[in-house]
């Protein structure tokens, strides 16, 4: 099992037609349930197609379309968007021909959904039991929610092979230079997969995004692809990093400037706040913005409005500020090198990225995507990577992280001349490095409950219920200084005291501090 899981994920980081692509992603699936019949169906025009089949009789199914109205599995479960079971000859959802008709009779049906990244679903996979006691499919629940996950991440690189070969209703490849999760932002570890379900909220919403995470995580591939599924993504996407030009070059950068503004400003320039207006503007590493360009910055986020450098008229803009920051901010804001106000406006929609070493199970995917990258820049057959050597990798502490892992398999691209990179072909130093489990490699199972980043909880929670969960911890914080708690939240004091009356909240012996 450990090893078909390994296979799922390099399944996804190899180049392949869509045709191998959906077979290998079928086989691996019956393989999972050890049957010997399945198919992938989806969505068009003309109604539910069939676009690969295995098993016995299987070219009888394959390119048959169900049309639309008429009852099937496959159509319940895409209408549906869940997975369900069907049994031979007693469910009503059957389509006779296609799901019970071929001579190898069907005894157990599992279909589940194919999911597109943005929740909506365009077709569905069956795996069928055809045995005679109909009991090969393990249908613990707990399975099959496992194997649903698994399903999930190999729908979203079928379903972006599909969209680019235009066989997707609806569907488009991603134009040039513009962020794809299969190119850029690629992972299926349970901890990535959270990180990824935050995305797709956010992207929702327009509200600023803090990005944490360690230098090296792809903060800013992640910035993009929230942007990129984001009402904005017809939009500009532009990108500052704080900390790599002086402070004076800064000011310009951002908010531009009028001919005769300083020496040598013999022109209007635009900022970046006016270029990304209607779109997303990336600030990396705000934590190093000089202080009095925060007060400039928060003017944006408060009134949408800029100054340019030399410009008596403010100009009105639409930009969503997407942030990151590797600085601890809190100890910058007690060190008074930060604005408070302006983490507070900032930091309203929070996101960690987890580094790499929290996410071991991505390591090969990576690995196999950077081969392949720079196979092609470099017109040559990708290499493979040995199994000893895979295994160091995912027990690798990865101070450097994605960044890292990109430049050693660049350089062992260049050093190694044999189609199989070997373990004692990494560099003397990359090998001393202490590994985080020396007695063997952290090889976590892929459909572990490892704890992702922390995501914003709502369900089953009324607006009621999330203020009083948020008054109440400012009111802890601040040791019940009502004063304080209002100056956090933002609200005036007889503001904040009518609320804490309205709720009934009022200090006692079990929340004193």
């Amino acid at each position: 099992m450990k090893q078909a899981r390994m296979d799922f994920l390099a399944l996804l980081s190899e180049e392949q037609t869509p045709e191998k692509l959906r077979r290998k992603f079928l086989l691996l699936l019956m393989g999972f349930q050890n049957v010997e019949r399945g198919s992938v169906w989806i969505r068009t025009k003309a109604g539910d197609t069939c676009i690969e089949a295995l098993g016995k009789q299987s070219g009888q199914i394959k390119g048959m379309v169900l049309p639309k109205g008429k009852p099937s599995v496959v159509s319940w479960v895409i209408d549906k968007g869940r997975m369900t079971m069907a049994e031979a000859d007693l469910d009503s959802r059957r389509s006779g021909d296609v799901e019970y008709g071929p001579k190898v009779k069907s005894k157990l049906i599992l279909c589940f959904p194919l999911f597109h990244e943005d929740g909506s679903v365009y077709g569905a996979v069956q795996i069928i039991d055809t045995s005679a006691q109909g009991d090969r499919l393990n249908l613990d629940p707990d399975y099959l929610k496992l194997l649903q996950e698994l399903i999930d991440v190999g729908a979203s690189a079928l379903g972006r092979s599909l969209a680019a070969a235009g066989l997707l209703e609806g569907a488009r490849a991603p134009a040039s230079g513009e962020s794809s999760s299969s190119e850029l932002v690629l992972g299926a570890s349970p901890a990535f997969q959270q990180v990824m379900k935050i995305v797709r909220n956010y992207a929702a919403t327009d509200y600023p995004v803090f990005i944490y995470g360690e230098s090296g995580t792809g903060k800013e591939l992640l910035a993009r692809e929230i942007h990129s599924r984001s009402p904005r993504r017809n939009k500009p996407f532009l990108t500052q990093n704080c900390s790599a030009i002086p402070d004076t070059l800064l000011e310009s950068e951002l908010f531009g400037y009028k001919k005769g503004a300083f020496t040598g400003a013999d022109r209007d320039k635009m900022g970046l706040f006016e270029a990304a207006d209607g779109g997303t503007l990336f600030l990396d590493e705000v934590g190093e913005m000089p202080f009095n360009l925060q007060a400039k910055l928060l003017r944006v986020l408060q009134e949408h409005e800029i100054k340019p450098l030399g410009d008596s008229r403010t100009k009105t803009v639409d930009v969503r500020i997407i942030t990151a920051t590797n600085r601890d901010l809190q100890a910058a804001i007690r060190d008074k090198d930060f604005r408070q106000d302006l983490f507070y406006r900032l930091n309203v929609l929070p996101l960690r990225l987890p580094p790499l070493r929290e996410r071991a199970e991505d390591v090969p995917l990576l690995a196999r995507h950077f081969l392949k990258r720079e196979a092609e820049h470099m017109r040559l057959k990708p290499k493979i990577i040995s199994r000893e050597a895979l295994e160091f990798l995912m027990a690798y502490p990865w101070p450097g992280n994605i960044r890292e892992l990109e430049n050693i398999i660049k350089q062992l691209m260049v050093v190694v001349h044999f189609e199989v990179i070997e373990l004692r072909d990494f560099p003397e130093h990359f090998l001393a490095e202490p590994r985080k489990n020396p007695s063997g490699p952290s090889l976590a199972p892929l459909l572990s409950e490892a704890p992702g980043p922390p995501e914003p909880s709502f369900e089953g929670k009324s607006w009621e219920d999330m203020e009083r969960a948020y008054i109440g911890y400012l009111l802890e914080k601040h040791r019940w200084n009502i004063s304080s708690a209002a100056r956090e939240a933002q609200v005036n004091r007889s503001t904040f005291d009518s609320r804490l009356k309205r709720l009934g909240i009022q200090k006692n012996s079990d929340n004193s501090a």
